[in-house]
């Protein structure tokens, strides 16, 4: 990881193979929708050793099909199953202000507005209603919703989230 957060981006993870000309099953971990476009390139590894070039991808459901130039049968298409998929971070694309990347969050210490310290950010929940920052403590996890009244301020570059005191949430 870098200052910055990580240098690479798990965007899918290959489920199984699916049939018997070398497709498999992907869960989408992106929210963009050219991740899996026919030409992109993905990476079995967080380095550019093991690229793989998308030739085709279907909804299948709820997750994908998907179909790698070069893996024609369902051996080639065995030997890839349980693994991540990664794209660069730079890859990213840029979010309006205001709005983060999970990647960039995760390690970010957090603060209230009054200098108490909650531990770092180590997961960020998705609900319907608003993401839920998880903080990780000795003393235990705060679960910050992500809430313009309750995030006062995100400094990418120092690594520090500072928010609002709220009884109940933050600790008595």
């Amino acid at each position: 990881m870098t200052e910055q957060g990580p240098r690479w981006i798990a965007v899918g993870r290959i489920n199984r193979p699916h049939g018997i000309k070398g497709e498999v099953v992907v869960q989408p971990l992106s929210e963009v929708e050219m991740r899996f476009a026919a030409g992109s390139r993905l990476y079995r590894q967080e380095d550019e050793g093991d690229a793989l070039t998308v030739a085709e991808a279907r909804p299948y459901r709820g997750r994908l099909l998907v179909t790698f130039e070069g893996v024609r049968d369902r051996n080639a298409a065995e030997a890839m199953a349980g693994a991540f998929l990664f794209v660069p971070s730079s890859s990213a694309p840029h979010l309006p202000e205001d709005e983060y990347w999970t990647h960039e969050l995760v390690g970010c210490d957090v603060l209230t507005d009054e200098g108490r310290a909650l531990g770092s950010i180590r997961e960020i929940i998705h609900t319907p209603a608003n993401d839920v920052w998880v903080a990780q403590a000795e003393e235990g996890e705060t679960l910050i919703p992500a809430l313009k009244d309750v995030v006062k301020d995100v400094d990418l570059p120092a690594r520090r989230v500072i928010v609002r005191e709220v009884s109940g949430l933050t600790g008595p």
